[in-house]
């Protein structure tokens, strides 16, 4: 299980390579983070590291998580998340966590949240067909038929219009193509869930998939 860093998606450009090829890539400002509290073994039964990302005025924090960040020694975060690690032990509180833990070439796991679509019917949430668009059909982009005649019920997990998106997504081995620890900046191969400015969580990708 390898280290992971919080990011903030800024959106899609392209890259040349040395050989002329154009690569998509999603530009994400990764960290710097900080690590404000550790999970071990011994105390909580997993190892784990709490992660600060981005800034918050202390007065927009609440009296609580003040007095966390207080112990931790670290200014208050704007998100606070917690990455599975192998070693807690080999981090200290209020170590800052930079994008230079990855390298390019190197294949990542991206979370994140899609882009919310509302109340979406069956054809856009699930890729349904269409009926006829004529006039006489009245048949246009309804779901169609529910269930069997017998049950006389719908059966669970049928596909039917309801609200689509929101939800965390995972896209893996994904590829680094540059790292800019000056500017925090990782640019990884192709698309990422979520909406520009959304939060995000890059992770080394999973061996063996």
């Amino acid at each position: 299980m390898g280290m992971g860093i919080l990011g903030r998606k800024l959106g899609m450009t392209q890259v040349f390579t040395d050989e002329g090829l154009v690569i998509p890539v999603t530009l994400i400002e990764a960290g710097p983070c900080t690590v404000v509290a550790k999970r071990t073994v011994e105390n909580d039964g997993y190892q784990a590291l709490q992660l600060g990302f981005g800034e918050k005025p202390e007065k927009k924090t609440n009296k609580p998580l003040r007095g966390h960040y207080k112990k931790a020694g670290v200014k208050p975060a704007r998100y606070l998340r917690e990455v599975r690690v192998d070693d807690a032990g080999a981090y200290e509180v209020g170590q800052e966590i930079k994008c230079d833990i990855f390298s390019p070439g190197q294949k990542v796991d991206v979370v994140g949240t899609t882009k919310g679509r509302g109340f979406a019917g069956s054809i856009k949430r699930h890729g349904f067909h269409r009926g006829p668009m004529a006039h006489g059909s009245k048949y246009h982009r309804r779901p169609g038929a529910l269930a069997a005649l017998g049950p006389s019920r719908v059966f669970k997990g049928r596909k039917l219009p309801g609200r689509y998106g929101g939800e965390r997504v995972t896209v893996q081995n994904l590829e680094v193509v540059k790292v800019d620890p000056e500017r925090n900046l990782l640019a990884v191969k192709g698309s990422i869930p979520g909406p520009k400015n959304s939060l995000v969580l890059v992770k080394e990708a999973v061996k063996g998939q």
